[in-house]
């Protein structure tokens, strides 16, 4: 692992510069328009007799830099320190859970949703040289943990996950599924793995259609139903009482395992309905096996050295630099100076 700069999606930032040299000349042409509408060079000499161009060229260059000194600054230039990151043979896995009010149904008792933790946390247990993700979805989805391969920590993210993370309710897989795709990297050509556990309750018409254009672009999804076909109440936690509809019904809450399995057939996943967890872990893992591991660094525990101070301390000495130079020239300062130290005497006239 060599230098490199940690955060590099700021090196648009650089388009700024095209945008300040546009300025400056679109400035300098405008300058020629007012002087030759003036036409009388003398008056001119007089208005701008004391502005050096030359110096507001320097100025113009050491604000130019400073921005410049001021994007790597941002984008942050390290190194690994001295005690190096450990290299692992595994693969990358993001988790998409649902958390919808759905997921509190008790037909697989407590309920659905410490269920799927349950699984997830077997699932880290038996691959720890594997990094996960963690996204939490509903009516919207979001990343919950970015990959890592501290599971320790993943487990406190899971255990956190529930319907309060997300304030639309629903089951919006088809967003999930996307969202799943910004984790990975898009460069790489390799399989994405992906497990999506779900009652599937709500029907997404996107879903299946996003999952085929993922699988385009490598991902292999997995899918886990949580629940039973025939369904049961949902409980409400703030109250106790099973949820009810506008009509006051109380509403059941069935698996929806139709669309889970057309989403695992298109992408060369499995699905895997969830009754035993260590089997699920099982059959999870031989359809994750049949992607390529390679050796990856881990650098969670690496201390690297940053260097962004370099580029901020010349930044500021840049504008030091730029606010003590005057654009006007000394000749004229100094006889301005002058005029006003010494002014000129007046002369009365006696009548």
């Amino acid at each position: 692992m060599n230098i490199h700069f940690q955060h590099t999606q700021y090196i648009w930032l650089f388009a700024a510069i095209a945008i300040f040299f546009a300025l400056f000349y679109l400035r300098a042409r405008w300058k020629q328009k007012v002087i030759k509408k003036i036409g009388d060079i003398r008056l001119i000499r007089l208005l701008i007799g004391g502005f050096s161009q030359r110096r507001f060229n320097l100025k113009f260059s050491l604000l130019s830099l400073a921005f410049i000194a001021g994007v790597f600054a941002v984008m942050n230039l390290q190194k690994p320190g001295a005690a190096d990151g450990l290299s692992r043979k595994g693969i990358d896995v993001v988790i998409a859970l649902d958390v919808s009010r759905s997921m509190m149904a008790t037909d697989m008792p407590p309920n659905r949703l410490e269920r799927a933790k349950e699984l997830i946390n077997r699932l880290m247990n038996a691959m720890p040289d594997d990094r996960f993700a963690l996204i939490v979805f509903a009516g919207k989805a979001y990343l919950q943990m970015p990959l890592t391969n501290d599971h320790g920590a993943a487990s406190m993210f899971v255990a956190a996950a529930g319907p309060d993370a997300v304030a639309e309710q629903g089951t919006v897989i088809s967003e999930a599924l996307r969202r799943t795709a910004s984790v990975f990297n898009a460069n790489e050509r390799r399989f994405k793995s992906v497990i999506l556990i779900s009652d599937g309750e709500d029907h997404d018409a996107e879903a299946v259609k996003t999952a085929t254009e993922l699988a385009e672009q490598g991902m292999m999804i997995s899918t886990v139903g949580i629940g039973s076909p025939e369904g049961s109440y949902i409980t409400d936690p703030a109250t106790g009482e099973n949820k009810k509809d506008e009509s006051g019904s109380q509403v059941i809450s069935k698996l929806n395992e139709e669309e889970l399995k057309e989403i695992a057939s298109v992408t060369k996943g499995t699905y895997v309905r969830l009754d035993d967890s260590a089997d699920a872990v099982a059959k999870l893992r031989g359809q994750l096996s049949q992607i390529e591991s390679i050796a990856l660094d881990d650098v969670s525990l690496v201390n690297f050295k940053t260097y962004y101070w370099m580029f901020a301390g010349l930044m500021l000495l840049l504008l030091i630099g730029e606010f003590f130079i005057p654009e006007t020239k000394k000749s004229k300062e100094r006889r301005l100076k002058e005029q006003m130290k010494n002014p000129p005497e007046t002369t009365s006239i006696v009548s």
